[in-house]
């Protein structure tokens, strides 16, 4: 039996049959009872419990949200009011943040319950949340396996039934991976579509948030909730609806899309130009991912999907690409944090210098000392013009391969998310297999379009290991995406199956 779903336990609340506390109760237990996933980085059975309770408050008095009394988390580079907030660091490892991140507003608002905050790569710096400060994460399928990153907490969380979604964030596929290998469903929303106000930055021009769920179904409601434009967000982008007492932008374009496919009757996709990269077919892709890719291009096909083979030849330069411009915004984005204004600092110093120095060495990460090095190289005199300013135009290139197979020839871009299923924990000592990983997800950022992962298969090994299908989509097509996703999800039911482990 599959956990229960959003509209299971919103159905539930409204008939009475169970209250918001007992549900955030519930969910406390089994975070407790699953402590050694390490998926949590605190959690404040307190002030779950208080939210909770003002929740059944709300829905007593008839003023509920869809959401409301709804158990969730947040990753931990979204700063809460009322929990520490560390970006998995110990520079932050005593953070209490005076104000709290949009995203987390939105949902306080709709009355959904925090459970308390999830784990992650240090900074969300990595894919397999092995840079955690507060240390790995476990994979809820085989707890010997990484979850993938940088949001690995959120994605074992909502496996593991701990919570129904969770919040997370995506900047070089820091959603889809983690929700590719915890067999669970996640979506990174178009840049610009989601408020970063409150997330702690890592590459501020490629940072979006989104939400990992079970199933599509159970994103669109939240993920209804949290975009919107912000003045507070620089990069927000304002879509301007001319009724403002409308339903949300993602729920009506996925209520629309749905409507169109149930219109189509037993071939719900027709229409739908479906392209397929030739460089996602590569040798760099495990048998077994692409065999389960394959059969799920196949289902999308025999619903009615027109399947048609496209280009994205500037794939391979989006690692270089990446792993100069997001280290460069890294370097300027941390360099904040100097143990004077902010983060941890050394108690062993005899001047300025070797105060910031030294508080650096020893509330950065390995990675993060790594990736800010990198990006003050890249960013250096003699350098700049010949690293960063050359991956700037890259990056524009990868964006229009993009542009042009959405103007010209599909609707969606389907293929893998990740090239393999999830790996060992400590298996991480080939630092270009390690980046290798991201070639199918990192060009979306870079672009900064919509992507999701849906469950599409598990590996044959002795416990067996899901395989992600990603979704990317023209800009601001999320409602799109949702909509194709949960029609998948009704003729499959990847995404219903439970680790036996939990």
């Amino acid at each position: 039996m599959s956990f229960p779903t959003i509209a299971d336990l919103n159905k539930a609340l409204s008939k009475k049959q169970v209250s918001a506390v007992e549900l955030a109760q519930e969910a406390l237990n089994k975070a407790s009872s699953l402590k050694q996933l390490n998926a949590f980085i605190e959690i404040n059975e307190e002030l779950s419990l208080a939210q909770a309770a003002a929740a059944d408050d709300l829905l007593a008095q008839g003023q509920g949200d869809y959401l409301t009394g709804i158990p969730m988390a947040h990753k931990d580079n979204f700063v809460t009011e009322g929990w520490k907030t560390t970006a998995a660091s110990k520079m932050l490892a005593n953070y209490l943040s005076p104000f709290e991140a949009t995203v987390v507003e939105d949902l306080r608002k709709a009355g959904t319950v925090n459970i308390g905050k999830l784990n992650l790569d240090e900074f969300a710096m990595g894919s397999s949340n092995e840079t955690s400060y507060f240390g790995a994460c476990l994979n809820p399928w085989d707890h010997s396996k990484i979850p993938g990153g940088s949001s690995g907490g959120s994605a074992a969380a909502v496996a593991a039934g701990i919570i129904p979604f969770a919040t997370a964030s995506d900047t070089g596929g820091s959603i889809r991976q983690p929700a590719a290998l915890c067999g669970v469903t996640g979506l990174k929303a178009t840049y610009g579509a989601i408020s970063r106000w409150g997330i702690i930055a890592y590459a501020s021009s490629m940072d979006q948030a989104g939400i990992i769920a079970r199933s599509a179904e159970d994103i669109v409601p939240a993920l209804d909730r949290i975009c919107h434009y912000d003045a507070r967000d620089s990069n927000s982008v304002n879509y301007c609806l001319a009724d403002k007492n409308e339903i949300g932008r993602v729920q009506a374009q996925y209520d629309n899309q749905r409507r169109q496919f149930d219109s189509a009757g037993d071939k719900p996709l027709s229409g739908l130009r479906v392209g397929i990269p030739l460089e996602y077919q590569g040798d760099e892709l495990n048998a077994e991912v692409a065999t389960a890719v394959k059969a799920a291009i196949q289902q999308l096909a025999d619903l009615g999907a027109e399947i048609v083979e496209i280009s994205l030849p500037h794939t391979p330069e989006c690692i270089p690409a990446y792993y100069i411009l997001s280290p460069a915004e890294a370097s300027s984005n941390l360099s904040r944090f100097d143990g004077i204004r902010f983060g941890h600092r050394s108690t062993e110093a005899d001047n300025i210098e070797q105060l910031i120095a030294r508080s650096r060495a020893e509330g950065f990460g390995h990675e993060v000392r790594r990736r800010v090095l990198l990006g003050t190289y890249a960013l250096s005199e003699g350098y700049y013009d010949a690293l960063y300013v050359k991956a700037q135009r890259v990056r524009r290139l990868i964006a229009d391969d993009f542009k042009r197979a959405f103007a010209e020839q599909c609707d969606v871009i389907v293929g893998p998310v990740s090239p393999n299923v999830a790996r060992n924990i400590g298996d991480n000592k080939d630092l270009k297999a390690e980046w290798l990983g991201d070639i199918f997800t990192l060009s979306v950022n870079l672009a900064g379009l919509p992507a999701m992962s849906l469950p599409c298969g598990f590996s044959s090994d002795a416990k067996p290991l899901p395989i992600g299908l990603q979704l990317i989509g023209n800009y601001f097509k999320e409602g799109q995406l949702l909509a194709i996703a949960d029609r998948y999800q009704q003729s499959t039911d990847w995404h219903t199956r439970k680790p036996t482990e939990v």
